[in-house]
């Protein structure tokens, strides 16, 4: 079956394209979009494939789907745009916005560390069900209730859900109209930036723009190298795991085929419950990467986001995931394990299953890419990771030839 592929290369781009053709011959991609910045023009706008398992139904230029923990990075965003306001301040502690947040020793603990995963609060030990979730004052209590599980600094540990569930709390409190993230995002960037990416997925858009998400399978690791699926099948198979506490509450997580359910997926999570294309991804970061003139973003703002990540006190490795991610602010940071752009300047944020999107300042690239068919990897998924590399081979030879 011949694979649909449409988009746009700019001349000296034609790698990425070849890549993301191979992705579907080599790799088992299904679906999916790729789209690329450089120096504040779009170099590569690329989407192909099916947007249904059963490879029906075309995958659209208008096409969007789940992105994860992508979302983070966008979420994280925004809430640089609330610090470019001067309404937080990243080494202010959490409870001079939020009081009731410091109870049960989380009164010392500051912005940065929260955004940084340092927090030990990568869980709540309440189920966070449809209810509670639904509930924004039961929520809230959840939240300001629960006990770190590590002195705040000390460690990191993947704040899978919940990272994003205390940026919408200090959000309320800091924005003068009370918005909540998700609203905060839509009226302050995506509407201002014109770009269709969306905290929760909206009524008013039709089911046949959303591409169905297609998860792994356990038995694909056992076809795939260096697959990270045994580690996530050995935190999932175990309740007791940080792993599972951190990922798999609220429940509906258990089953990725709920992902596919507007009933979960409309509720405006900022950790994981992101839908856009990577159009959307790539022209946010954009606006980052190349100074942020169109949101009015303060040097000082970028400075810190490009700032080098402030590491734990006790050990680097993180708790939940295994390996070591550094993070900044809500972002990843480049580091052995991800290396993603040229030096720590870089800073993004990485879906299950293979999503992605980052800004690289000091080449000014801006980078993204989803898909709906779930790969098995942590971070560095080899779809993901073969345009991440054809793109910086196009920017090197570009460079090179002057």
């Amino acid at each position: 079956m011949e694979i649909p592929i449409s988009g746009y290369v700019k001349p000296g781009f034609e790698k990425v394209k070849t890549i993301f053709e191979e992705n579907f011959a080599k790799r088992k991609e299904i679906g999916a979009s790729c789209c690329v910045y450089h120096k504040g023009e779009k170099v590569v706008d690329l989407w192909g494939g099916f947007r249904d398992k059963n490879k029906k139904q075309f995958w659209e230029e208008d096409t969007i789907c789940i992105a994860f923990s992508t979302t983070k990075g966008i979420s994280s965003l925004a809430f640089a745009l609330l610090h470019a306001k001067g309404l937080i301040d990243y080494e202010e502690k959490v409870c001079t916005y939020w009081p009731e947040f410091a109870s049960n020793g989380k009164e010392h603990i500051t912005i940065r560390q929260l955004l940084s995963h340092q927090a030990g609060l990568f869980t709540n030990d309440k189920k966070l069900d449809y209810a509670v979730l639904t509930d924004e004052t039961a929520l809230s209590n959840c939240l300001a209730k629960q006990k770190p599980y590590w002195n705040p600094g000390d460690k990191k540990g993947y704040h899978a859900w919940t990272i994003a569930m205390y940026q919408n709390e200090i959000c309320k409190r800091v924005d003068p109209l009370k918005k909540p993230l998700h609203i905060f995002f839509k009226n302050e960037i995506a509407d201002a930036l014109d770009i269709d990416f969306h905290i929760g997925l909206p009524e008013h858009i039709p089911q046949h723009r959303v591409a169905q998400l297609i998860p792994f399978f356990p038995t694909e690791a056992l076809n795939g190298k260096n697959s990270d699926l045994g580690t996530i099948m050995r935190g999932v198979l175990n309740p007791f795991s940080l792993f599972y506490k951190s990922l798999l509450n609220p429940p509906h997580a258990l089953n990725l085929n709920n992902f596919n359910k507007r009933k979960f997926v409309s509720i405006p999570n900022g950790s994981a419950h992101g839908f856009g294309n990577a159009r959307s991804i790539a022209q946010l970061y954009n606006e980052f990467a190349t100074g942020g003139k169109n949101l009015h973003l303060p040097r000082a703002t970028l400075n810190l986001l490009e700032a080098a990540p402030i590491h734990p006190k006790l050990s680097r490795k993180d708790l939940v995931l295994g390996v070591d991610i550094p993070f900044s602010l809500g972002f990843a940071k480049p580091s052995i394990f991800q290396n993603f752009g040229v030096n720590y300047r870089s800073y993004g944020s990485f879906g299950a299953g293979g999503s992605g999107g980052f800004a690289d300042p000091e080449k000014q690239i801006a980078f993204g890419y989803v898909m709906n068919k779930m790969g098995t990897h942590i971070a560095n998924d080899p779809r993901e990771l073969a345009l991440r590399n054809a793109t910086y081979t196009c920017v090197f030879d570009i460079e090179r030839n002057g």
